[in-house]
């Protein structure tokens, strides 16, 4: 692997997420990103409700695509590392040549509901419908001859780095949101995989540490992406453990909430947390940690909705609902469009309340599902505090982080200031500076990951609990618990 440059040259990080694939590159000497790009793309269609479904091949295009688009007008001889964030908990399964048997399942995919009931009852603790053991289960019962095919079993992330080197190899921070990984001990987990099934461990590539390279650019991987062999290849990470390290994540007490398709919270420990009920999934982080995390499968997609409903722009609908007050005249939106994680409800649905003559109306509708949102995630908030997790200051990154109208609910809810971060790409972001991390670890190998991080990170104006609409807020959020108690009585 080439090691010239390292405090000096280019890094160039991917995001490959579930609605698309983004590239950015940081010039270490700059402390600045200097390039970025994206490829938009969807789900496989025509396939029945609860399955959601990418191919592979759909990433490795985006990478290509995005890899050489953002290199145009840059020295490609400068690039001096590269790492992969990516989607978790997909499942994609590999014959013996290598080849995708099947398109990949998704984090999102709740069709496999049942086979994390059995894996649950068989273990005697809970297995999220997301995580991928329930994939594989599904994947086992409902495919055999597909099944039987499986001789390699990695993760999206994984998946492209193993294009892109010919390595298989898993991470902590990644393989932790599986199903059969130990994040205590920070290993696999026999006893999940066997019960999936007795091959899964042999079709588990080797678990690297954080802070290793993964391996040089392959001549397949410089072909797609226009760049020489050998450059250098950090381990990367899931999408979450990456935007820890492009948020500065990487040091206790911040607090991170990511809007995206899903809405997720997490902040960095030093010790693991491990949640009795596993609403909290116990992840580790990528730079060596610990990062606790909460995962709502519904975040702007009850938005996209509305949008498309209403025939109006994100903007011109927050611009209605600034003009409804708090609580939305009883209205209420109960988001689990998609299903739910937390609360555990893979098979739920939305739920709209409170409806009365004049309600109906985009700005109401547009407010019903902010404070939707915002409600459900500032539950799993308390849980993080109720587990130990110091809540001083929430950054918020994602798509739809830039709403100011949404950033003012966040924060009467959370109870909390909220900063968005000036860069929303903490994904790419991060993924690149862990490639930067990795690289100077090579000579500085006490190096942490959050000394190189933090001088890359710039947040925005504070956004402060407004004490006027506390106790709105405060009432917005008991009637929304009611809710989803009526609703789903299994909760109490």
């Amino acid at each position: 692997m080439r090691m010239a440059q390292a405090a000096t040259g280019l890094f160039l990080g991917f995001d490959v997420g579930t609605q698309g694939t983004k590239a950015v590159v940081v010039d270490a000497a700059r402390g600045a990103i200097v390039a970025r790009a994206g490829r938009s793309y969807g789900l496989l269609e025509g396939l029945a409700p609860g399955h959601l479904e990418q191919h592979p091949a759909t990433w490795i295009d985006a990478v290509a695509a995005t890899g050489r688009e953002v290199l145009v007008g840059l020295d490609p001889r400068q690039v001096a590392g590269i790492a992969v964030s990516g989607q978790q908990h997909g499942a994609v399964v590999l014959d013996a040549q290598g080849e995708v048997v099947r398109p990949a399942k998704l984090w999102c995919d709740t069709a496999t509901a049942a086979q994390a009931r059995e894996l649950a009852q068989r273990l005697g603790r809970p297995v999220p419908t997301g995580f991928t053991a329930s994939k594989l289960l599904w994947l086992r019962r409902q495919e055999p001859e597909n099944w039987a095919r499986v001789q390699t079993v990695l993760l999206p992330h994984d998946y492209v780095n193993f294009v892109l080197t010919g390595i298989a190899a898993m991470e902590c921070g990644d393989a932790s949101g599986t199903g059969w990984f130990d994040p205590r001990r920070r290993d696999f987990d026999g006893e999940v995989m066997a019960a999936i099934d007795e091959r899964v461990a042999q079709m588990v590539p080797p678990l690297r540490r954080a802070g290793e390279l993964l391996g040089p650019l392959s001549a397949r991987g410089a072909e797609l992406l226009g760049l020489p062999a050998g450059v250098p290849v950090a381990l990367g990470g899931g999408d979450n453990m990456m935007s820890a390290i492009g948020s500065g994540a990487t040091t206790a007490g911040v607090v991170v909430v990511s809007l995206g398709t899903s809405g997720t919270i997490f902040a960095r420990s030093a010790l693991p947390v491990v949640d009795p009920a596993g609403l909290i999934a116990p992840f580790c982080s990528s730079d060596g940690g610990w990062l606790p995390l909460l995962c709502v499968m519904n975040a702007t997609g009850p938005l996209t909705e509305i949008e498309q409903l209403a025939g109006m722009g994100h903007d011109a609908l927050t611009a209605a609902a600034r003009e409804v007050a708090i609580g939305c005249e009883g209205l209420m939106l109960v988001p689990f469009l998609v299903g739910e994680r937390v609360p555990d409800l893979p098979e739920a649905t939305g739920t709209l309340l409170g409806m009365r003559p004049g309600l109906l109306r985009p700005g109401h509708l547009y407010r019903a599902a902010l404070e939707g949102v915002a409600a459900n995630l500032a539950l799993g908030l308390q849980r993080l505090r109720d587990l130990g997790i110091e809540t001083g200051e929430v950054r918020l990154v994602g798509g739809a982080a830039k709403n100011t109208l949404w950033q003012q609910i966040l924060a009467d809810c959370f109870g909390v200031p909220v900063r968005p971060l000036i860069e929303p790409e903490s994904g790419a972001l991060g993924a690149a500076l862990q490639a930067l991390w990795s690289v100077r670890r090579q000579q500085e190998p006490e190096l942490s990951c959050d000394a190189v991080a933090q001088p890359f990170v710039q947040v925005g104006e504070a956004v402060t609990p407004d004490p006027r609409r506390a106790p709105a807020h405060r009432a917005l959020l008991v009637r929304f618990e009611a809710a989803l108690q009526r609703l789903y009585p299994e909760l109490a």
